[in-house]
Parts: structure tokens; C-alpha cells; sequence
């Protein structure tokens, strides 16, 4: 299953090809992104761990997406203007995809298929509120909102996934990025 993850076409931001295979051997924190969301400055919380952890072979990969309330209408050059000079974005961006619904991209199918459902916040909200407004997830596998996190081992496989209202930079995830780092090659 692993390897499938690695074999999907992707392109980064400027539109050149690309895979996941690019980062093969590295921990990968994969991550839907927006630019006019209440949770984009977690950018700035994403590119902290990056920094903190890339050395030892971890990665923040980005990806934009448009489908909750329109929060990402940028085009894939805006959108990495305005990573670059809004949080100092440097971990790598990808283009715009669809992370739900009818249309989903292969690599969101692959990621929701390891791993069906998010680890929650305790005692969060976000999920509460998103169905109060209407905008909620139809089943508990599809992606809540913008910033929802995926874990990949060394391999590819997920071993993790994170409610968007999770910060980058909560224990949850900064253990689990520390004990796939901790694990050998």
C-alpha cells in the first residue's frame, strides 16, 4: 500500500511534476492547506516544525485546496507569494488539488484509505461548530477542513492523522513525528 502513495502523480507548485517518491526515506507531514481560513496562521506553526525537525529527515508537504467555503480561491502563484512573504514558507508547496468529494485526488483517496479517521482534539469544538453552520463532514472519513494533517512513516504508510484544530505544534503530533524520527532507516 506504501508504494502506491509514492507512484501518484503530483506537481508542485510551479507546475513541474513531481512525486511523492521525491521524499521517499523521509517522515512526511502531509497537509491540506488554505489562505483565507481561522486556521491559516498555523503556516507559521507548520514551517517551525519543518525547520525544527528536516535535519533528522522529516518534511511539511502542502497542499492547497478550495473546497471548504471557497478558503483557498487563489492561483498556485498567489498562493505561494503569499506563503512565502505572509509566514516565510520554505517546506515544499504543492499545486492546488481536490482533498473531497466526487473529484478527489488519487493521493487524498490513498491517505484516507490508510487511515480513515483523524485523531480529535480533546474537548474541540471545530467539528461542533462546522456542523452547526452546515458545513460539517458528510461520514467521519472525509476530510473536516483545511489544515487536517496525515503522518507518513519512512515508508509511506500513514501512521497518523490529525483533526485541522490540532496545531502543528501540539504534543500529539510533535511525539509522533519524534518517535517515526526515532525509528531506524
Amino acid at each position: 500500500m506504501s508504494a502506491a502513495i509514492y507512484d501518484i502523480p503530483l506537481h508542485r507548485i510551479d507546475g513541474s511534476p513531481a512525486s511523492l517518491a521525491d521524499h521517499e526515506g523521509n517522515v512526511l507531514l502531509v497537509v491540506n492547506v488554505a489562505s483565507k481560513c481561522g486556521l491559516t496562521p498555523q503556516y507559521a506553526e507548520l514551517e517551525e516544525i519543518y525547520e525544527t525537525y528536516r535535519d533528522r529527515g522529516f518534511e511539511v508537504i502542502g497542499f492547497p485546496a478550495n473546497e471548504f467555503a471557497g478558503q483557498e480561491p487563489g492561483t498556485n502563484a498567489e498562493i505561494q507569494q503569499f506563503c512565502q512573504s505572509k509566514f516565510g514558507v520554505k517546506f515544499p508547496m504543492f499545486e492546488k488539488l481536490v482533498v473531497k468529494g466526487e473529484d478527489q485526488h488519487p493521493l487524498y483517496r490513498e491517505l484516507i484509505a490508510q487511515c480513515p479517521a483523524a485523531q480529535q482534539k480533546p474537548n474541540g469544538t471545530l467539528r461542533k461548530t462546522l456542523d452547526q453552520h452546515g458545513l460539517g463532514p458528510q461520514n467521519d472519513t472525509d476530510i473536516m477542513w483545511n489544515f487536517e494533517k496525515f503522518l507518513l512513516n519512512r515508508r509511506g504508510q500513514v501512521v497518523g492523522r490529525f483533526a485541522p484544530d490540532i496545531a502543528p505544534k501540539d504534543p500529539a503530533i510533535t511525539t509522533a513525528i519524534e518517535s517515526e524520527l526515532s525509528k531506524p532507516k
